[in-house]
């Protein structure tokens, strides 16, 4: 389930945090828990928006970073910044992941009166990441759709696209040089 329903209401929670200047939520119920960022231990050949694994609580924990997979240049780590960290199932398997965010902002309760469409423009995310956009307090917030923002093939397409990026440039091989033709000079 992405988000939690207040029993005969129709309304759904949510957490949302900022990321470079923007406010995102995801489903509150997909949220185990928030930590204080620490550092990250780089894993060779992952792509630039996975930052690499944090040991939490002897588990071994994927951080992405969202800026990044957006497209956006990676943001300084503030006394603010913190992982967010949700459950998505990936290959059929409940997966923990760590979320890199600016701040976390609060939760919400909105019900489907407050949500529209995405936009079919405007926004630096993929629309197909997107579950809508939610309204509160005259502002929108994008909601994140995560079981397609971290789907596992979502994931190998950015470990295919950071080996292609990383891989030498194929030079072709030269030809052997043409004879001279002898002329009669």
């Amino acid at each position: 389930m992405s988000h939690s329903t207040e029993p005969g209401s129709g309304r759904s929670s949510y957490l949302s945090f900022m990321l470079a200047g923007e406010e995102y939520a995801v489903g509150l119920l997909r949220v185990r828990e928030i930590i204080e960022h620490r550092p990250v231990t780089r894993v060779p050949g992952m792509p630039a928006a996975v930052q690499g694994v944090i040991n939490l609580r002897g588990s071994v924990v994927p951080v992405v970073d969202l800026a990044v997979k957006f497209g956006l240049p990676p943001r300084p780590i503030t006394r603010w910044s913190c992982f967010v960290i949700v459950e998505v199932a990936l290959d059929g398997q409940q997966t923990v992941l760590g979320l890199l965010t600016d701040t976390v902002r609060e939760v919400l309760e909105l019900g489907p009166a407050d949500i529209e469409p995405p936009p079919a423009f405007g926004t630096r995310v993929r629309l197909e990441f997107l579950r809508g956009m939610g309204r509160h307090n005259d502002t929108f917030i994008l909601l994140l759709d995560l079981d397609r923002l971290l789907s596992l093939e979502e994931l190998l397409r950015l470990t295919a696209a950071a080996t292609e990026e990383t891989a030498p440039p194929v030079v072709p091989s030269a030809a052997p040089p043409a004879p001279e033709a002898s002329g009669n000079g």
